[in-house]
């Protein structure tokens, strides 16, 4: 799960600040704010840990990736190739990582948080380049292990630590080769060491985090009278929610059995996810069905009320198919994940959006199986309802503020800013922005004035 977030330098971003990510965490903003790009960048270091070029330090994308970022200058703010893009991931570790010096057997390192902080700067073709790479292992008590790949001004790497001893192999002294992607120091590299072997867990650790990453776009594919599924198992809903139908047929098939939370009762995949759908409002009741005995095709059925025929989802109204793929990624994604959504409200009547933050609360609270999925998600809305349940669900005790990260984001010049909400334990946002939701007395004031002006002229018209 990412507990922290840094960026510099990235599009509308010359510095997040450090950002705090919560089991639940909530983005809201002006459009064309900057808040998208922040994903964008996961997405970009996602499809790095994908590739299969080792030397492409990051992968920017094109037609067939998860996102195309465009060139090197494009990704830089003020597309200034003079500077740097920085970024800082931190993550928790489902179990601790333990080092041993294999010179030292009365050195051992252990910790179950992990910071990488990477610098990328231009070369002479103007693609990027790593200038640095650190990794920090942390415990309760800080860090107990640091390592720095960084490239001198002589434009060669050298292996630094203050915490531990790094030994050059006997033999001539080779120069370190250039790392792989943007967080692993080469195979090479590493023999150059007697006792390097470790960073190979810290590059895999780094793989692992980001392959756990999912992303549901703000457009979710219009539906279909019929799906098609040969059994695969997706590994979501797809950007667009076009594996949506999939991803519950693989889960049905699996026989995967999730709770809401805590002594809460255990319900096969489709029907948690069409008993939330009951609750949003929605829908009364909602199945996945072969279209006949054998074939591949399947119809997606469902009834609007008690009394109602079964229909297909293609007969009710456009909300049902774009907040379907929310829920199914939410609760579909593998334990530790972290998801990834733009505008899950949209398409939504205010007082579903309200009901979809009791969704994304029972999601960081599911369990499957008898234990905890350790989901995370990360929200960009527009929502003022879906906040107003947030806060009203830390009010109740339902949610802890340590359970909840909000931030605004919002334009400043030419860049822009992150400013975290600061909520207490009753709800209430202590800071609350200047137009965070547009400026409501304003729109108070200039009806009220029209209305005396409309009766003054009633009056004048009315007069003997």
């Amino acid at each position: 799960m990412l507990t922290s977030l840094r960026i510099k330098n990235f599009k509308a971003w010359r510095d997040t600040g450090p950002v705090r990510l919560a089991p639940l965490t909530v983005i809201f903003g002006a459009n064309s704010a900057g808040k998208s790009s922040l994903g964008h960048l996961l997405l970009g270091l996602k499809q790095t840990a994908l590739s299969t070029d080792r030397k492409r330090a990051l992968h920017l994308g094109d037609t067939t990736s998860l996102i195309d970022l465009g060139t090197f200058s494009d990704c830089l703010n003020g597309h200034d190739l003079n500077k740097p893009l920085d970024f800082e991931l931190g993550w928790e570790l489902p179990k601790s990582m333990e080092v041993k010096d294999p010179l030292d057997s009365t050195r051992r390192y252990s910790g179950n948080q992990i910071e990488l902080a990477v610098r990328l700067s231009a070369g002479k073709s103007g693609q990027p380049e790593v200038a640095s790479i650190a990794y920090d292992l942390k415990d309760a008590n800080g860090v107990v292990l640091d390592v720095k790949f960084v490239r001198g001004t002589n434009r060669k790497f050298s292996l630094k630590s203050v915490k531990y001893r790094f030994k050059m192999a006997d033999g001539r002294k080779w120069p370190l080769d250039e790392p792989e992607k943007f967080y692993r120091v080469s195979d090479l590299s590493i023999a150059r060491f007697k006792n390097a072997g470790f960073l190979t867990d810290l590059a895999l650790s780094t793989e692992n985090l980001l392959g756990s990453v999912a992303y549901l776009g703000p457009l979710r594919n219009h539906p279909q009278r019929t799906y098609q599924w040969s059994g695969d198992t997706p590994e979501g809903v797809g950007q667009t929610g076009e594996a949506t139908v999939a991803a519950i047929l693989a889960a049905q098939h699996e026989e995967r059995m999730l709770n809401r939370g805590p002594k809460k009762s255990k319900q096969a995949f489709t029907t948690f996810i069409a008993g939330w759908l009951k609750d949003l409002g929605v829908i009364h009741s909602f199945t996945v069905k072969p279209v006949a005995e054998g074939r591949k095709e399947y119809e997606v059925l469902l009834k609007t009320h008690l009394g109602a025929p079964e229909v297909k989802i293609t007969d009710v109204g456009f909300g049902v198919s774009q907040v379907l793929p929310a829920l199914v990624q939410a609760f579909y994604c593998p334990p530790n994940s972290t998801v990834w959504m733009e505008q899950p409200e949209i398409h939504l009547h205010p007082q579903v959006q309200a009901e979809l933050a009791d969704v994304f609360i029972s999601a960081i609270q599911a369990r499957e199986d008898g234990k905890e999925r350790n989901v995370q998600l990360i929200i960009e809305s527009h929502s003022e309802h879906f906040l107003n349940r947030l806060q009203r669900r830390i009010a109740e005790g339902q949610l802890t503020t340590d359970d909840v990260a909000i931030y605004f984001c919002r334009r400043s010049g030419s860049s822009t800013e992150l400013e975290p909400l600061r909520l207490n334990a009753f709800g209430e946002i202590e800071n609350w922005p200047e137009n965070f939701f547009g400026d409501e007395m304003a729109d108070i004031a200039a009806r009220t004035l029209a209305a005396m002006e409309t009766k003054k002229r009633q009056r004048t018209v009315d007069a003997p």
